[in-house]
């Protein structure tokens, strides 16, 4: 999961992720979207390629890189777990429903004696 956090902290790796997902590009074709050096891109996908969260394949001449989101499962389940409630706001939550319940109960029950008076 670290090297997928690595990965995925930069933004042009970001970008390529987002460009790859939609299809396959060569890349060449991926270096045509971005202003930085195509030895840089290069770099970008080779990192990305370690970490697992891109496929390469020989195509004719043309390798062409796609998105493999495998990698990315260990990590939102991790930031699940991050956002999931704790115990104790489980409990607040609740407390705060009852408390709500009890003052609707009492209004409730004050209009009911207001009627019949």
């Amino acid at each position: 999961m670290d090297e997928v956090v690595t990965a995925i902290a930069d933004p042009v790796r970001r970008e390529i992720l987002a460009l790859l997902r939609g299809e396959p590009h060569s890349a060449g074709d991926i270096a045509a979207r971005f202003t930085i050096s195509r030895p840089a891109i290069s770099r970008h996908l080779r990192v990305l390629r370690e970490c697992g969260l891109v496929r390469d394949e020989l195509v004719g001449r043309r390798r062409l890189y796609s998105l493999d989101p495998a990698p990315l499962t260990g990590l939102a389940e991790w930031i699940t777990t991050m956002r999931a409630p704790t115990s104790w706001e489980h409990r607040l939550d609740a407390l705060e429903t009852e408390v709500r319940r009890a003052g609707r109960d009492r209004r409730a029950q004050g209009e009911t004696r207001e009627n019949t008076a």
